[in-house]
């Protein structure tokens, strides 16, 4: 990495050895396919943010891609941002301008920008093809969770990186990254990259978190966890295998959409929350609109006391003024988002609240907005225990459930109380 006065830079930066060549690649297409907590993502925003900082590739801009520009923030401009301050410290200023909204990021050694758009409609393909930059050109694209697009939006997105760069700077290429989880063995990314002959003009890259050195024992723990209980799941995300479709799904009846963000446009809202530490914390708006179950937004994190997790929740917008419901389990938790001034309350537990949670939401519409993307992910892979024979029990899988506990959770106000035992009742 070369400084604004030209002089090499003295922070060391470690990568996970495993994804050098892919670094080095200047293949028009690098395929970065792996399971969860593979380091792929991590790997790709170091990269890209060294890469802009460094004056050798003076003139390049990076636009990064989801399907939902929305998902966008919460995700790969956080992590991107991360790294910076990872990467520079307390001299993160010196080198990088940060704008929020909309979300960019711009070098100030290289003048390259980092912007972000999406896919969703043909709103969001237009902004793409009128992107511009004041210096240089678009150079790279980073699809992340590339599973999300469709071909067409990759075709759009190919053609937007030509012209010759050699005026630009010589050193300069084109390159479309994509990351992703191996998520259905029919996904056409998989017959494009992976069951075509292999081609000059593509780099493929396959990993899982045992090429993490970064992820730790707990994680490594949590998916070993899977190999017994969700034995399809292991092999996508701890495995990084193509998935042969998933069986035993709890969920089927939801979708994604962009959703309004305004209480006003729902018949009714609240919040839903499952408290963690090592485990994510997940904290969810949900909103009732004619029968149907919202999902409106995330706050999704680990590792985060519940001051941080207060903070984040106050700048993301949480309304305080909505019932939330929280895993009784926190009462001091629970305390403490109440003296904060969130109308916390514990949800009422008892024999099969669990299964009635889990029988609503099956029987209820579900949509939810494309921002939340852990939520997204945990609907996709949350099946149903299986015992040692391979059966399915009457119990979810107790691994990757965070967001799916808080939407457990914001079933409680759809629930039914049942009514007390009477003569009565019971035809006496």
């Amino acid at each position: 990495m070369i400084t604004d006065n030209g002089v090499p830079a003295v922070r060391t930066v470690r990568f996970n050895g495993t994804f050098r060549a892919a670094n080095e690649s200047r293949a028009r297409y690098r395929v970065f396919c792996g399971g969860a907590g593979s380091g792929k993502s991590f790997n790709a925003a170091h990269d890209f943010i060294l890469k802009l900082s460094d004056l050798r590739f003076r003139g390049a801009n990076l636009l990064v891609v989801r399907k939902a520009e929305s998902s966008c923030r919460g995700s790969v401009f956080a992590e991107l941002l991360g790294t910076v301050r990872g990467v520079f410290g307390a001299d993160a200023a010196k080198y990088w301008s940060v704008r929020q909204d909309p979300p960019e990021l711009t070098s100030l050694v290289t003048g390259g920008k980092i912007v972000f758009r999406g896919m969703f409609d043909e709103g969001q393909r237009e902004r793409v093809k009128s992107i511009a930059f004041e210096n240089g050109k678009l150079t790279w694209i980073w699809c992340e969770e590339a599973t999300e697009l469709e071909p067409q939006d990759l075709e759009i997105l190919d053609d937007r990186l030509r012209g010759d760069l050699s005026a630009v700077n010589p050193a300069l290429y084109y390159q479309i990254t994509l990351t992703f989880n191996p998520v259905s063995a029919n996904h056409w990314l998989k017959r494009r990259f992976f069951d075509a002959p292999p081609a000059d003009n593509v780099f493929v890259h396959r990993s899982t978190f045992g090429d993490n050195h970064f992820a730790g024992a707990d994680f490594a723990r949590r998916m070993e966890e899977r190999r017994l209980t969700d034995p399809e799941g292991y092999e996508v995300y701890a495995l990084g295998q193509w998935g042969r479709g998933r069986s035993g799904l709890i969920l089927t009846r939801w979708r994604t959409d962009c959703l309004p963000q305004s209480p006003a446009a729902y018949d009714r809202c609240w919040l839903a929350q499952d408290f963690g530490f090592q485990h994510a914390n997940c904290l969810l708006m949900v909103g009732m609109k004619d029968g149907t179950l919202c999902v409106l937004r995330e706050s999704y994190h680990r590792q985060k006391d519940t001051d941080e997790l207060i903070a984040l929740a106050e700048a993301a917008n949480f309304p305080r003024d909505l019932p939330m419901y929280c895993d009784s389990a926190e009462p001091d938790r629970i305390r403490t988002w109440r003296r904060h001034g969130f109308r916390a309350v514990p949800v009422v537990k008892g024999p099969g609240s669990v299964r009635a949670q889990i029988e609503l939401l099956r029987s209820t519409e579900i949509v939810v907005d494309a921002s939340c993307t852990n939520t997204i992910d945990e609907l996709s892979a949350w099946c149903w225990l299986r015992d040692a024979n391979g059966a399915e029990t009457d119990d979810p899988v107790p691994v990757h459930d965070d967001a799916m506990a808080a939407l457990r959770y914001a079933a409680t106000p759809l629930l039914r109380p049942r009514p007390p035992l009477s003569k009565r009742s019971l035809g006496l």
